[in-house]
């Protein structure tokens, strides 16, 4: 035998590989084997860990990880993986319950029964709405409100009417309101209709986190427990609403709302009733109000002048108001919201020119105006937002009436207008542009021009780095 035979460590000749290494290393299957007879070996170092590791061929890795590790895998990946990774086991169930964060409730039996909070324990944000609803299944007639959305077993009576019948009681939908406070403390977000005051004040007492609160069918009473609410910051109220329901929400409510909900930045009200009193109570005690929206208001004359109790009020947005104040005042009892910055009117009826100017008045330090699809507003009322010298965008889209010598009167008067929208006014022409709103529109940083089908300014400006779809844009180098 040779000396390089007898010592194969030699650095003189390498040992041949063997068969069974190059099979071992391009086999994956293998290498899950030694991996598993690894985890069995350390299993059986544990007699408590030898149930749940009953044979090596059907080891589960993810045995390893413990459930805050887990968590945070799980929760790195795209919420499309969400469901598919629920069906994996009991345990990814149930960890997937917890990283669950919203939830719609359709189902009120699944909410009392207890189920809820065991499978979603985390929740923050529920919606109770169509939940508080009894509807047929299979019933193949829907009827779709901007409110809420329910299958209904037969189409020969009115919608106020299917509403009151199909709706849960008072005292069960506070009961559900019960099971959820005590199952989820940290809960900040919650839709609910027809709820009570009893309902709403086991909810402030045990959320205390609530932050935002969406009531329906609201009315005085049930303010009482949303006074209690102290770190409530986002609310909308509904109260009546036309072919759906009927519910009062007066001054007194608004008042009680405004001594408890202090610490309130938006607030909605939607389909209420109130005046002068009420508005200026929650100017006067929500100091941190910023955004106050309307919406098909049942208010009295005279509450426009209230707004100026609002003094950090940023945003004004009124939608779907038959009417905005027919009898306002005189004008040295308007005053002015003089921290606001955005005006939104969409779907309202400007056909009083006392109101129109009352409210521009109000809103004189502006520096956004959004006019939307709102009836009546001519050249004669569009000239009152002159007042508004500070505007820096305007929007106007579905107003009709308005024309071009209507427009450029008003725009010319704002010096510091940067940005100008003008969509589906059919009275503005092209042709009737003058040289001194040709030289406004030039100075623009931001220009969107279609006030019809047929416009044609587009090609006049081929060239000029603005033909993107949807819009044109001058910018300002």
């Amino acid at each position: 035998m040779s000396v390089l035979e007898e010592n194969p460590d030699s650095p003189l000749k390498k040992r041949p590989p063997r068969w069974s290494d190059i099979w071992l290393k391009k086999t994956k299957p293998l290498k899950h084997v030694v991996f598993a007879m690894q985890l069995q070996s350390l299993a059986s170092k544990d007699p408590k860990s030898q149930t749940l590791i009953p044979h090596f061929a059907n080891i589960d890795r993810t045995l390893l990880l413990s459930d805050e590790l887990l968590l945070k895998i799980l929760s790195k990946l795209p919420l499309s993986q969400r469901n598919p990774n629920s069906l994996v086991c009991k345990r990814w169930l149930y960890l997937q319950g917890r990283l669950v964060r919203s939830l719609k409730i359709l189902d009120w039996n699944f909410l009392v029964s207890g189920r809820l909070i065991t499978r979603f324990p985390n929740l923050a944000h529920v919606d109770l709405l169509n939940g508080c609803l009894f509807s047929p299944r299979n019933s193949g007639i829907l009827l779709t409100h901007r409110m809420v959305s329910m299958q209904m077993r037969y189409g020969n009576c009115s919608n106020w009417e299917l509403l009151e019948e199909n709706l849960l009681p008072v005292e069960v939908v506070d009961g559900g309101l019960q099971a959820l406070a005590n199952g989820c403390p940290n809960l900040r977000r919650l839709m609910v209709i027809n709820a009570s005051e009893l309902g709403l004040l086991t909810l402030a007492e045990e959320c205390l986190t609530l932050q935002e609160l969406e009531l329906h069918k609201c009315n005085d009473n049930v303010l009482r427990g949303i006074a209690a609410c102290e770190n409530l910051q986002i609310l909308k109220l509904v109260g009546n609403v036309d072919g759906l329901y009927c519910s009062l929400v007066s001054d007194v409510g608004l008042t009680i709302l405004a001594q408890g909900c202090k610490r309130l930045v938006k607030l909605e009200l939607s389909g209420c009733e109130g005046s002068f009193d009420g508005i200026k109570a929650i100017g006067q005690c929500c100091l941190m109000l910023e955004e106050l929206t309307i919406c098909d208001h049942r208010m009295e004359d005279g509450w426009l002048a209230a707004l100026s109790y609002c003094e950090n009020l940023k945003t004004l947005r009124l939608l779907s108001c038959k009417r905005i104040d027919l009898d306002p005042g005189p004008d040295e009892y308007l005053g002015f919201c003089p921290s606001l910055e955005r005006l939104h009117l969409q779907k309202c009826q400007l056909r009083s020119k006392k109101s129109v100017r009352a409210l521009f008045r109000v809103c004189e330090a502006v520096r956004e105006v959004v006019v939307l699809d709102c009836w009546g507003l001519d050249n004669d009322m569009f000239t009152f937002a002159s007042v508004c010298r500070r505007v820096k965008f305007l929007s106007l889209e579905g107003c009709s009436l308005l024309t071009t010598e209507g427009l450029e009167a008003t725009v010319l008067s704002w010096l510091d207008l940067e940005t100008l929208v003008v969509v589906s006014c059919k009275n503005i022409k092209e042709s009737d542009i003058s040289p001194a709103l040709a030289t406004l529109f030039c100075n623009l940083k931001e220009l969107r021009w279609r006030p019809d089908a047929k416009s044609l300014l587009s090609s006049s400006l081929m060239g000029t780095g603005m033909g993107k779809k949807g819009g044109k844009f001058f910018k300002r180098t």
